[in-house]
């Protein structure tokens, strides 16, 4: 069995709307609470970075997925949304909409196109981010697929 183990320094100098600092790896930025929480917006929050981390680890998983299959794409792009919920002053992520946009190349055939629509929901599901927070964030999926013109 293999572990992957990744390391997070933060540094947080006063009370509730002050701003801090993270630092992981190669990810080094300021963190706030966002401005729609009544706070100063300042950096990033963890709102944006469990979004961030549904979204890239979803397209990631999403391209290792296609190229294994030798699904040749044009472009992958992808839009992804979280909503959180604030109810009686409790805050709950409750859902992250991910909208991935596949454009197959000029030649791709419509079984290409059935395939890219069904690497599209399974990496959703074998996405490690998804899965960590499977059962406590729902995750929708809207996926488009399309063929470029040649």
């Amino acid at each position: 069995m293999a572990e992957h183990v990744f390391h997070l320094k933060a540094n947080w100098p006063g009370l509730r709307n002050d701003v801090g600092e993270i630092e992981a790896g190669n990810l080094k930025t300021k963190i706030s609470i966002p401005p729609e929480m009544d706070g100063p917006g300042v950096g990033t929050n963890p709102d944006e970075m469990l979004l961030g981390a549904a979204a890239t680890c979803y397209i990631i998983t999403l391209a290792a997925m296609m190229e294994r299959s030798g699904l040749v794409k044009e472009s992958l792009t992808l839009e992804s949304e979280g909503i959180v919920d604030v109810t009686n002053g409790v805050f709950t992520y409750k859902k992250i909409i991910h909208r991935p946009h596949i454009i197959l190349k000029p030649s791709a055939s419509e079984k290409d196109v059935e395939m890219a629509m069904r690497l599209a929901k399974k990496a959703e599901t074998s996405c490690m981010i998804s899965r960590a927070i499977q059962g406590n964030v729902k995750i929708e999926l809207q996926a488009k697929v399309d063929v470029a013109v040649g």
